[in-house]
């Protein structure tokens, strides 16, 4: 069994990207990354427009702090793997594009700061809890594959 995340971009702030996050076509939670950019800046650059498997990542420090921070759920990390010059692309907890580190984080409401021009999500233990529990699930069934689609935001 092949199960879809999609991530469908749907609006921009100066620095944040908003998604929405989709489980086979029913909406999960919110998304939020960095700016999609043409040319890659290391940790300030949302995903590219593609597919790409999702894995556990075992190791590291951010798996660590994880396995602290949720003890009976935390197996790895999520990985978005073998994005073209990306490497330890993660779902996890954050609120705003500070937080993302080119990675994707995940919550079940957002908000755009009209001071900022930021968007920011929140409730973000709560949904990657609950989207971490599906993938595993999913994972345990089968392949997972993570869909970024790329409309204009501008």
């Amino acid at each position: 069994m092949k199960s879809i995340v999609q991530v469908k971009r749907i609006s921009k702030g100066e620095n944040s990207t908003l998604s929405e996050i989709y489980i086979d076509g029913e909406f999960f939670c919110y998304g939020l990354e960095d700016t999609v950019r043409d040319v890659k800046i290391k940790g300030s650059t949302a995903i590219p427009a593609g597919s790409y498997k999702l894995g556990l990542n075992t190791y590291g420090a951010m798996n660590a702090r994880y396995r602290r921070l949720f003890p009976d759920l935390h197996k790895g990390m999520i990985e978005i793997c073998a994005i073209p010059d990306f490497s330890y692309v993660y779902i996890h907890i954050g609120n705003n594009f500070g937080d993302t580190a080119g990675c994707l984080l995940v919550g079940y409401t957002m908000k755009f700061i009209r001071q900022t021009g930021e968007y920011e999500i929140y409730q973000s233990k709560k949904a990657y809890k609950a989207l971490y529990k599906r993938l595993l699930c999913l994972m345990a069934q089968g392949e997972v594959w993570l869909q970024t689609c790329q409309p204009d935001l501008s």
